[in-house]
């Protein structure tokens, strides 16, 4: 559902400015630009103008920049109230030109936009409404007023635009294929939502921002965790943001893929799998670390690591009662719980050391001892695990390259009668392949009967071809 921001001080002043400029464009001589849009679903044309930089307004409701609001509570509230102040503006510029991962930083892109517009200037126009609100270029807007340049090129909407058309063609021109910048990984996420949340079909929507349905839906799942995650970093008047979570997006997506093969497979170790990945998520460990945090990986690996304060084991969790249906639904396991127990207390450990100046000394401190304690103690562990996953992945190795081999075979058993049937098929080269694969296979017989102590069926099979080529 689109937030009506209303219409900024000057909207009057700028509609018949904007009108006057369309006449002027109309009835000047030479070639006219313009700008093609989706506009209701349907394409539309639009005329290009010139207006003043300091007339437009940045735009409050931008997807570009919806997660990192949530960076200073009381500016963002102050935006929600009145998005036409001065004060809000200014907000919204600093946003901007910041770090999506870090609204306390400058981001290096808007740094690269500002230098390609100092040297080039502006290529594309940018989009408003008649009341002056940017609807596309906001950040071109910001970087361009930083130059000093007076004025910007824009497309102008129709009168009839609503807030929702804003957010609508907003979206639409973003994924255009183009060098227009991307959405931060968070802001993707949420414009998913936002859509899902306005009725729209999630197959439509998945294929307007040019991905599977299947993404799509990992994109829902990914975004319910995090949220998950944020509730849990509470503690006292400080927690995590979603944006804390934003160069965080392969990991999420392989534990979202991690997670499903597991609900399958064993749909009661999932969460706890999922739990033992969060962990070294939170705590910004690498993507191969990630994937060693296996199902076992707190039972076998960490717990003895971990110093008593972080071996905490929650009271015995209770069946819950769905209201209504008189149905209970079953408690996590204790292992589950010990796991999401140390999740949390590095979720609010992570929580305070990013607003240090929001909790006490003594609790920051604190946070701090148990984020080291709690990243050693994980150093610790992940040294035998990934040697066992080595090892692991040493023994799989062989049967993984035959069951890939028999998925060729299995191919050429389709090629072979499509190419009966169509009468083209190459005997002498087949031959000679096969001729290969004898060999192939009397190689693999010969080593399999030095390294397999008790034959299973298919190692007996195996032997006993090879001995009868040797007969």
């Amino acid at each position: 559902m689109s937030m009506d921001f209303g219409r900024p001080p000057r909207a009057a002043e700028n509609q018949e400015l904007v009108e006057k400029r369309l006449q002027e464009a109309a009835a000047g001589q030479g070639l006219q630009e313009t700008l093609t849009i989706e506009w209701r679903t349907k394409p539309m044309v639009v005329q290009v103008i010139d207006m003043p930089i300091d007339q437009v307004y940045f735009n409050p409701s931008t997807h570009r920049i919806r997660a990192q609001r949530s960076f200073d509570p009381d500016r963002d509230q102050l935006l929600t109230a009145d998005a036409w102040s001065e004060e809000s503006q200014d907000y919204l510029r600093h946003l901007l030109q910041a770090l999506p991962s870090n609204p306390g930083k400058r981001d290096g892109d808007f740094e690269d936009l500002k230098s390609s517009l100092k040297e080039y200037r502006q290529n594309e126009p940018g989009l408003i409404t008649r009341d002056g609100i940017l609807v596309n270029g906001n950040t071109r807007v910001a970087a361009l007023r930083e130059l000093g340049v007076l004025s910007v090129r824009v497309g102008v909407l129709p009168e009839t635009c609503t807030w929702s058309d804003i957010n609508s063609v907003e979206l639409s021109l973003q994924l255009r294929h183009d060098t227009r910048r991307p959405y931060s990984y968070i802001n993707r996420l949420l414009t998913i939502e936002e859509q899902v949340g306005s009725g729209r079909p999630l197959a439509d929507i998945a294929r307007e921002f040019r991905i599977r349905p299947e993404t799509a839906k990992q994109d829902q799942w990914v975004l319910t965790t995090l949220k998950d995650l944020v509730n849990r970093s509470r503690t006292g008047a400080v927690q995590l943001k979603l944006m804390d979570f934003e160069d965080q997006q392969e990991k999420l997506r392989e534990l979202h893929r991690a997670f499903t093969k597991e609900s399958k497979q064993n749909p009661g170790q999932a969460d706890l799998l999922k739990e033992n990945k969060l962990a070294l998520i939170v705590l910004e460990f690498s993507k191969t670390d990630v994937r060693l945090a296996d199902v076992d990986f707190r039972a076998r690996y960490l717990h003895r690591h971990l110093p008593e304060q972080l071996k905490q084991t929650p009271a015995a969790p209770v069946a819950r009662v769905i209201p209504g249906l008189n149905r209970s639904v079953g408690a996590e396991s204790p292992q589950v719980a010990a796991a999401k127990a140390f999740t949390n207390v590095l979720l609010q450990a992570k929580a305070v050391e990013r607003a240090p100046g929001a909790v006490p000394r003594e609790q920051a401190d604190e946070a701090a001892d148990i984020w080291r304690q709690a990243k050693e103690a994980v150093e610790e562990a992940l040294v035998p695990a990934g040697k066992d996953a080595r090892v692991r992945k040493r023994k799989q190795a062989a049967p993984d390259r035959l069951h890939d081999a028999v998925q060729d075979i299995d191919q050429c058993v389709t090629d072979l009668a499509l190419a009966r049937a169509s009468r083209s098929l190459d005997e002498e080269s087949l031959d000679e392949a096969v001729l290969a694969l004898k060999a192939s296979l009397l190689k693999l017989a010969r080593e399999t009967s030095r390294s397999v102590e008790e034959p299973g069926d298919g190692v007996a099979w195996l032997l006993a071809v090879m001995r009868q080529e040797a007969e």
